[in-house]
């Protein structure tokens, strides 16, 4: 179920509320163009600028919206233990797939620290979880080992997003667990190198804007057709990099508006809207694959 090409979908928001009727429309866009599974509550998704009540409003929303018809997976990490259970048992209860569950940030725990973390949330849930580990985000790197203890002691946690940047992660990843452990590249760029040597899939940003694309190079690297995958990947690497011009979600969720795929364009501080100079990058990028006019 997890595997391919699953978008980190972007929190639409107009006056200061989620926009429901924009999240319906990414949803069916998403379902529509052959996206493997829907994320919400990401940090694409702005998660770390949602209230508690609206984290697991955003969550029911997706699942409720998506009427089975695809996965829904619920970001439900915290850098407090107590709040990512919670906040797991409620998307277990909304109906979730699974949850997606970062490494403690800020707090910069030990190893020790981030296994009995994780054991916790382990223990108190029946949700398949996936971790995620990316460092320059959190502050601290949850070593392979780490993870492989923590894989091989329960068996709800069934796989990790991968964003530091290293794809030889995978390859020890899968030396210390084994071949059905679920990889996920973190980083669009590194998506097929990793699958290449073994990951299942990715948690896309690039997906937002050009989802059957990447679903179809995800296809292609899982049946084994790296010549096409990679074909794919080139064609797409240009934009790969501009929409990591500024700090992510701003370039993704700003090309979402100017494509019209959202009614507004609202962030919340302290994001903000992307400079001149930056702007015009974007629009270009996006005339160059012809996403706009």
């Amino acid at each position: 179920m997890f595997k391919g090409s699953i978008v980190a979908l972007i929190t639409p928001f107009k006056d200061g509320e989620i926009d429901r009727k924009s999240l319906k429309r990414l949803i069916e866009f998403h379902i529509e163009n052959g996206t493997d599974a829907i994320l919400v509550a990401g940090t694409t998704g702005e998660s770390a600028t949602l209230t508690f009540e609206e984290h697991e409003d955003l969550i029911k929303m997706a699942v409720d919206m998506a009427e089975g018809r695809i996965p829904i997976i619920a970001g439900t990490g915290a850098n407090a233990t107590h709040e990512a259970i919670e906040l797991t048992k409620s998307a277990e209860k909304f109906g979730a797939d699974a949850s997606l569950q970062i490494v403690p940030y800020y707090n910069k725990p030990t190893q020790e620290g981030i296994y009995q973390h994780f054991k916790a949330i382990a223990e108190e849930t029946n949700i398949p979880l996936i971790l995620y580990n990316i460092p320059s985000r959190t502050g601290v790197d949850m070593l392979p080992e780490t993870f492989a203890r923590l894989y091989g002691d329960f068996p709800n946690i069934i796989g990790l997003k991968e964003a530091t940047g290293k794809v030889s992660r995978v390859s020890e990843i899968i030396n210390l667990t084994n071949n059905e452990v679920v990889i996920l590249s973190g980083d669009d760029a590194l998506t097929l190198p990793m699958m290449a040597v073994g990951a299942k899939g990715v948690i896309s940003v690039a997906n937002n804007i050009v989802p059957k694309d990447i679903a179809q190079m995800c296809k292609y690297a899982l049946e084994g057709k790296f010549d096409k995958a990679l074909e794919i990947h080139n064609r797409y690497w240009k934009l790969f990099k501009t929409l990591f011009i500024e700090t992510n979600p701003i370039p993704v969720k700003t090309a979402s508006y100017i494509m019209g795929l959202i009614d507004k364009l609202e962030f919340r501080l302290p994001l903000f809207y992307m400079n001149e100079k930056n702007l015009d990058t974007l629009k270009e990028t996006l005339k160059w694959y012809k996403l706009i006019d």
